[in-house]
């Protein structure tokens, strides 16, 4: 995980500890305080489910980055194994010349 995310995850993690502490010593009622966290935390939950989908996202991105880079040195050292054939047959060819004459 790049540092970002483990940011974005360290912070989301704090919030999520310091809003549970906060309602456990609020002076309110149990259920109204249940209900509070229990939203915070389908809040929380949907933000880090957010967080990985964008996550994942990246992930592939970054894949497919890296497969359009290697495919284009693949593509790149063919051509150039190819032209050291080219020049190697010509040298080749130069050479058998020179030595029927």
């Amino acid at each position: 995980m790049s540092k970002s995310g483990n940011f974005l995850a360290g912070l989301i993690t704090g919030a999520m500890a310091g809003t549970v502490l906060a309602l456990l010593y609020a002076p309110d009622t149990g259920k109204n305080t249940r209900d509070r966290l229990s939203y915070r935390l389908s809040n929380y939950r949907d933000e880090l489910t957010d967080l990985i989908s964008e996550l994942r996202k990246e992930k592939q991105k970054l894949i497919s980055e890296a497969k359009e880079k290697g495919e284009k040195v693949v593509v790149e050292a063919k051509e150039k194994a190819e032209d050291l054939i080219k020049e190697a047959e010509d040298l080749l060819a130069s050479i058998d010349t020179v030595h029927e004459n």
